[in-house]
């Protein structure tokens, strides 16, 4: 009798043949399978008793600093991480398969990242003040994607685009911003406007639910992704308020219809409508220019954070000079002026993380054999639920991947609403209970250097056996 899966990951591994990367790059990826008992549950370390989990749950709300709505009795309080595996204060080792959200694309503790800091940390840790790091990372930026004719540094990705917005209202002197519904831009009013749905509201209209800020619903007009039709009909109605349209490329992990970053260009362009990128995921992901080089699109404005900083917490914006020029202190008091200044943003010791990270990601081979995993994970996702006989799709581009239980293509938000969701949380509180550290709500996978073909194997293992569970829970 055939062995389901053994005859499934025979299949992946002739995916994995056809797609096999730079055997130099691949050769510095190193397996963790040890970590992991027979059963594919974490293996436990020996550590000292600790309450962590109920600490946190007494000083955070929910337990936890943002997002991953775990059940209290769930809750991991990380303690340390090496390459694609974090540590748990209970002592239980876990597959990381959200990697910082993303912020930690060089692998945890890279050897690289943490010698760059440790030399820079003994020179001075922050200055507030233009340094030698961070001039040098700029011109780096500058010379990977000539776009950014002018730069700054701020904290973090949310910083980074509320900048972008700021910079394109008061250059542009129009109020009004275009975003597409179900993007995240980070943790600012606009960054959240027409994310959560928590009510009917017809489109162009925004809804405020989870923004914190009534105001976003005259503010902010919000258009389908991947309709170029409908977002033109959009633009054209309201283009003399329009200061700019932020969009993630890679929409959450729906990519971009053939064509559509490109009529965005087009239409911004011709009606004077600032065009931002939101390259917070995508930059040094997709590639080493991001989804300006990996869409051949150039837009007016770039937002970066996460993956530019190696695991260390950075972000950065900037784009045309003439744009840019707003946040000259020479221009104060305005009219056209904003206000720009971080206290950490630009910091050497991030800004060394960040040249360090850079390098890494310069090096021989490191885009194709990210691609190559990424739709290694991917193939093997759908063989997996393929096997279970389960309607959906496994979407993404590049190291990135989700489920979405449905069996129609998703290229677009409302698509996505459609599918069962509830499922798909159930699915990851399930690998979560079987060592795979990831975010519950339903949000990417992503893949980082340090994982290889031996982890993405282990982690569709893992997958086969979380919907068997859950499917066996369904039908009672």
């Amino acid at each position: 009798m055939v062995n389901p899966r053994r005859e499934l990951f025979a299949r992946i591994r002739i995916a994995r043949k056809r797609i096999r990367p730079d055997s130099g790059f691949a050769g510095s990826l190193r397996s963790t399978r040890d970590s992991e008992d027979p059963r594919g549950q974490p293996r436990r370390m020996q550590t000292s008793p600790d309450t962590f989990r109920e600490r946190a749950l007494s000083v955070f709300p929910a337990g936890s600093n943002g997002e991953y709505g775990i059940p209290a009795d769930l809750i991991p309080v990380i303690r340390s991480g090496k390459g694609c595996r974090v540590a748990d204060a209970d002592g239980r080792e876990f597959l990381d398969m959200t990697m910082a959200w993303g912020a930690a694309l060089v692998g945890h503790a890279h050897p690289k990242v943490i010698e760059a800091v440790m030399k820079q940390a003994a020179l001075g840790a922050n200055f507030a003040a233009v340094n030698c790091r961070a001039v040098e990372l700029a011109e780096r930026l500058r010379s990977i994607n000539p776009a950014l004719e002018r730069v700054r540094f701020v904290a973090s990705g949310t910083e980074a685009t509320m900048l972008c917005l700021r910079v394109a209202i008061a250059a542009t002197g129009r109020r009004r911003i275009l975003r597409f519904e179900g993007a995240y831009h980070g943790q600012h009013p606009i960054g959240v406007a027409g994310m959560i749905h928590g009510k009917h509201v017809t489109l162009p209209g925004c809804d405020s639910s989870g923004a914190g800020a009534p105001w976003v619903e005259s503010d902010v007009l919000v258009a389908p992704f991947n309709d170029a039709a409908g977002t033109e009909a959009i633009l054209r109605a309201h283009a003399t308020e329009i200061a700019a349209v932020i969009v993630e490329p890679l929409h959450r992990c729906l990519p971009p219809a053939p064509g559509f970053l490109q009529s965005l260009r087009s239409l911004t362009r011709e009606l004077g409508v600032a065009l931002i990128f939101d390259e917070v995921v995508t930059g040094f992901r997709l590639a080493l220019g991001g989804a300006c080089e990996f869409y051949g699109v150039t837009p007016d404005l770039i937002a970066y954070g996460k993956a530019l900083g190696g695991g260390f917490p950075i972000g950065a914006y900037g784009g045309r000079a003439d744009l840019m020029e707003v946040v000259e202190e020479s221009r104060l008091p305005g009219p056209r002026y904003v206000w720009s200044a971080s206290t950490s943003g630009g910091n050497p010791v991030s800004c060394a993380a960040a040249i360090a990270a850079l390098e890494i990601f310069a090096g021989e081979g490191v885009y194709p054999a990210l691609r190559a995993r990424g739709e290694l994970l991917r193939t093997g996702m759908r063989e997996v639920l393929r096997a279970a006989e389960e309607p959906a799709q496994a979407l993404g581009e590049g190291p990135l991947a989700q489920v979405a239980f449905s069996a129609a293509p998703v290229t677009n938000n409302q698509q996505w609403l459609a599918s069962d969701r509830a499922k798909g949380r159930d699915l990851m509180l399930q690998l979560l209970r079987q060592g795979v550290f990831l975010n519950p709500m339903g949000t990417k996978l992503y893949l980082s250097l340090a994982h290889g073909e031996a982890e993405i194997e282990a982690f569709c293992d893992q997958l086969a056996r979380a919907l068997t569970v859950i499917q066996r829970a369904g039908a009672h």
